[in-house]
């Protein structure tokens, strides 16, 4: 039996394979679930939880050792010079436990809450990104959160004591002619006896350079007592066979340690397997559930450090006479970073909270924060950039040769940039989150939307569907929030609340409205779908920032201010969501579709004329055949 080597999969196929890794039970509630489905369930996020007084002191014990390892050991602009943060950098953080944030301290970790892990990325990204997606990637998405949820005890006690001190690990699922589309996943692990032997060709892999343990995401084909399907492995980087071919160069993050890994003929015990055969795309995705929250940290860390810097820019410089803060041009921009900053921080701290204490289901959440901070991230550095004018489009190194303050604005620009592809592009958080959000519509209707059912499953299914939106559709006529006195405890931002769970119900009615329109064609309808999902980020954006804002107000801890950004968050929010309501119907995507059709038709080839393409010639999408290597290893573990 071999490896497959590459694979040609119909859209039913790729279809099955996703829906099949979702997490279709909701066992616990869900605040954005509700709140796609109109009902706005302000209890699940109010009173703000809190962390146990023990977290908090263990937690800001080594935010203070990190700050002052970040100040004293960690020289931004030379990994940029560089592109390799150093290993005595490494070495330090190793020492210093970062590597085991999140591990349980029986297993030699830190054992700190989401909240002081995502804090701690903050800070160790707002100094060095590329060093923050490090202990990112080795933490949210490597070998210690998918052995931590579905590990065996004898894996845990084997590799969980390595990864909080020595060992750097990395998750290898993408290959060179797979993305998104797990369906066409083409790395194969073969049984052989008590082994699997594995071929195949990883791309994109984030601490695959260096790393000393790896999560492998390999298919097994189904053969007498083996299930088969694609699976997860902890496998050793240095295992024979395995030979890290090339570290990609990227446009930010220039000290990423992101490799091409090839596997041939590697052989894993299979007592290395993580949980069962076909299980590893739903052991991926639970892992995100909460991995995802450390990119919209660092997105929070970014927005910080731009307030910080417009805020002292703005105030020195001068232009007509005045400040440039005080020309409306610019002070508009300042008030769009300071208070998106505060409204992300308020949604990822709410997210990571409601994560440590685990009565809910945040998969919703989640995913709308990495969603919404990489997208605001990117448009808070680049505001920033615009801000500081030509200074912003100069490297820091060119800034400080020429003897001025050396910014790094142009690298944060950059850096931030990969955030809306990173662990999901925006266009497939917007697929991923719209599914999770029409699941009840798409459960209800069953039968009813499929092509392939009979006529009597049709006729059962809609007597069902006809039963629940019986129930369900008279609750998004009136609510909460169409009555004036409605959340009076948040004072001058109860208004904002009303407005939230007037917009609800709104969405949910929306939603309806287009599955009864477009039915089994729904799924086809990415732009609405989009339009949907972002509706639905503004407003939990908008629940977060007036929790937290009452939060603080109640803590006496900057309530007043706190009040203010988040009013101006909300009402900056409210223009942008009026606006998405107006483009769920109003919009050019039909127009759009048919200039696509005539761009790949080669019908607009003219518009390409009077220019020279700088590309070469080479392949699209390199050469995945599985085999030996032909190059040597630049595989570097720091030790």
């Amino acid at each position: 039996m071999t490896a497959p080597t590459t694979r040609n999969v119909s859209e039913h196929e790729a279809r099955q394979v996703a829906e099949a890794a979702r997490e279709r039970g909701w066992r616990k509630p869900s605040f954005a679930k509700e709140l796609f489905l109109g009902r706005f369930r302000l209890d699940l996020i109010h009173p703000h939880p809190a962390p146990a007084a023990e977290d908090v002191r263990r937690g800001e014990a080594f935010l203070a050792a990190l700050r002052t390892f970040c100040e004293t050991q960690i020289d931004g602009a030379r990994i940029e010079r560089e592109g390799q943060i150093p290993d005595e950098t490494v070495r330090g953080l190793k020492e210093l436990g970062a590597l085991g944030m999140k591990i349980d301290t029986k297993y030699g970790g830190l054992g700190l809450t989401q909240v002081y892990y995502n804090r701690a990325l903050a800070l160790v990204g707002s100094v060095s990104p590329a060093t923050g997606a490090l202990l990112s990637a080795h933490q949210s998405i490597g070998v210690p959160q998918p052995l931590k949820l579905f590990g065996t005890q004898e894996q845990k006690d084997t590799f969980l004591p390595r990864c909080a001190r020595t060992d750097i690990s990395a998750f290898l699922l993408t290959e060179p002619d797979v993305g998104s589309d797990p369906a066409r996943l083409a790395t194969g692990a073969v049984p052989d006896g008590d082994d699997y032997v594995l071929d195949g060709v990883k791309l994109w892999t984030t601490n695959g350079v260096v790393a000393d343990l790896l999560v492998v995401m390999a298919r097994v084909p189904a053969s007498e007592g083996h299930k088969g399907g694609i699976t997860a492995f902890v496998v050793e980087a240095d295992a024979p066979g395995i030979t890290v071919e090339h570290r990609n160069a990227f446009m930010g993050l220039r000290g990423l340690e992101n490799g091409v890994t090839r596997f041939h003929r590697v052989r894993v015990p299979a007592a290395h397997r993580i949980g069962p055969e076909g299980a590893g795309l739903k052991i991926a995705l639970t892992t995100l559930n909460t991995g995802r929250l450390s990119l919209p940290a660092m997105c929070v860390g970014s927005g910080k450090w731009c307030l910080k810097i417009a805020r002292e820019w703005s105030a020195a410089r001068e232009q007509w006479g005045r400040p440039i803060a005080e020309h409306e041009a610019v002070g508009d921009k300042i008030s769009f970073i300071a208070a998106t900053t505060f409204a992300l921080e308020a949604v990822v701290e709410l997210a990571s909270q409601m994560a440590d204490e685990n009565r809910n289901d945040i998969r919703i959440e989640a995913a709308l924060a990495k969603l919404y901070g990489s997208e605001m991230g990117c448009l808070m550095a680049d505001e920033l950039v615009q801000i500081r004018g030509g200074r912003g489009f100069e490297t820091a190194a060119s800034l400080a040769a020429r003897g001025e303050r050396a910014v790094p604005a142009e690298q944060m620009l950059r850096d931030m940039r990969i955030n809306r592809i990173f662990e999901g592009s925006t266009e497939i958080m917007h697929l991923l989150i719209a599914r999770e959000a029409v699941d009840a519509h798409l459960s209800v209707a069953g039968d009813l939307i499929d092509p392939r059912a009979s006529l009597a499953d049709k006729g059962r299914a809609a007597a069902k569907a006809g039963g629940f939106y019986a129930r369900w559709l008279p609750t998004l006529v009136t609510g909460p929030g169409q009555l004036p006195r409605t959340y009076q405890e948040f004072g001058p931002l109860a208004g904002h609340l009303r407005y939230v769970e007037r917009a609800a119900r709104k969405l949910a009615r929306a939603t309806f409205y287009a599955m009864s329109r477009w039915q089994g064609r729904m799924e086809t309808k990415q732009g609405f779908l989009g339009r949907i999902v972002d509706i639905g980020a503004e407003l939990f954006a908008m629940s977060a920032a007036c929790v937290r804002a009452e939060h603080l107000r109640a803590t006496g801890d900057h309530g007043r201010a706190a009040r203010q950004l988040a009013d101006a968050f909300c009402r900056q929010s409210r223009i942008r969501v009026d606006e998405l309501f107006g483009r769920l119907w109003t919009n050019t995507d039909d127009l759009d579709r048919k200039v696509v059709a005539g761009v790949l038709g080669g019908g607009y080839t003219w518009l390409e004329e009077g220019i020279l393409d700088p590309s070469d010639d080479g392949p699209w999408i390199a050469d995945a055949t599985p085999g030996p290597s032909t190059t040597d290893s630049v595989h570097r573990p720091i030790r």
